[in-house]
């Protein structure tokens, strides 16, 4: 692993922002005090004309992001996800997602892996929060390549995006032939005994997950759902279908997020055991990013364990 790149989604996130201006002239950056972490700074430095920090105030950050966005111009908006969907949701529901407008929130230090910063700022409920406004797309992005590709696919998205950033350095997955599409999931490793699918940092644990998995016999499909409003039915029909038993894995509530979308989707149209790995009702805590996925159960070993007691519910 230690050869493998290593990049920050939030790092992904500035450099984007960066590269987008480039070739468009019609959107503004917001940020609240938190330019240097939330990696805006980037954009700030190259292009200061287009950036305003709205000061710490994140429910004003939204409410300045919609003004804008009635103008015409498009807003990318940030702050970390415990303030941007946290604080500030009566202003992302009722200023950005009623009206429909074209701000794009970018929600960067969420999840466990935010480490030492501790419960208060550990958010794991975003996702959760973000699907319920009706007409808001919501992405969590896997690694820099797909970040990357996230921000300039919101953009040309008509109306309220929401995509999750995290603060960690996580391994690069795709190359630049990659395609990320908004609302498809992709099918990483084929398999017919059981489907995993993960968002953000954990379909990597869910890649070294299945070649565990080998090893016991197990042939695993791997998808990767990084939108999860809206959320692929299709390929989830077709992985239940085809191997009868599904494992969901997220940085994220068990409540609300990845899991609980898979489920609506499997209930509804081919119903198979689903067995999800998250975050169980329960606040974070302070420590190193990487000991503390440990502690809340979020590596390949956890997705092994689930996808063998999935198997059982499967016979």
């Amino acid at each position: 692993m230690s050869d493998i790149k290593k990049i920050a989604t939030r790092d992904s996130y500035g450099n984007a922002l960066v590269e987008l201006a480039k070739t468009h002239d019609d959107f503004l950056v917001l940020d609240a005090d938190l330019a240097a972490a939330t990696k805006t700074g980037i954009f700030k430095k190259a292009l200061p004309e287009r950036f305003n920090n709205c000061g710490i105030a994140e429910q004003n950050l939204m409410g300045v992001a919609a003004g804008i966005a009635a103008t015409g111009k498009k807003v990318f908006a940030s702050s970390f996800a415990m303030f941007a969907a946290g604080r500030a949701f009566e202003q992302v529901r009722n200023s950005i997602g009623y009206p429909h407008l074209n701000v794009k929130i970018c929600a960067t230090h969420a999840g466990i892996s935010v480490g030492e910063d501790g419960a208060t700022h550990q958010c794991n409920e975003d996702i959760a929060l973000m699907r319920t406004i009706p007409g808001m797309t919501v992405i969590n992005p896997a690694d820099d390549t797909e970040a990357r590709m996230a921000v300039f696919k919101a953009y040309e998205l008509d109306g309220p995006v929401y995509i999750r950033f995290g603060r960690l350095a996580v391994p690069v997955i795709f190359d630049e032939s990659y395609d990320f599409q908004i609302g498809k999931g992709v099918e990483l490793k084929p398999g017919n005994d059981v489907t995993i699918i993960a968002t953000g940092l954990m379909v990597n644990e869910a890649l070294q997950a299945h070649d565990l998995l080998l090893q016991d016999g197990i042939n695993a499909r791997v998808i990767n759902m990084a939108t999860i409003k809206p959320i692929d039915s299709e390929i989830i029909v077709k992985a239940a279908m085809e191997t009868g038993a599904i494992v969901t894995a997220e940085e994220h509530s068990v409540i609300g997020g990845l899991g609980s979308a898979v489920c609506d989707v499997v209930c509804a149209e081919c119903p198979v055991p689903v067995v999800k790995l998250g975050v169980y009702d329960t606040f974070g805590m302070s420590g190193p990013a990487n000991e503390l996925l440990d502690v809340f159960g979020l590596r390949a070993k956890n997705i092994v364990e689930k996808v063998h007691d999935v198997l059982q519910l499967k016979k």
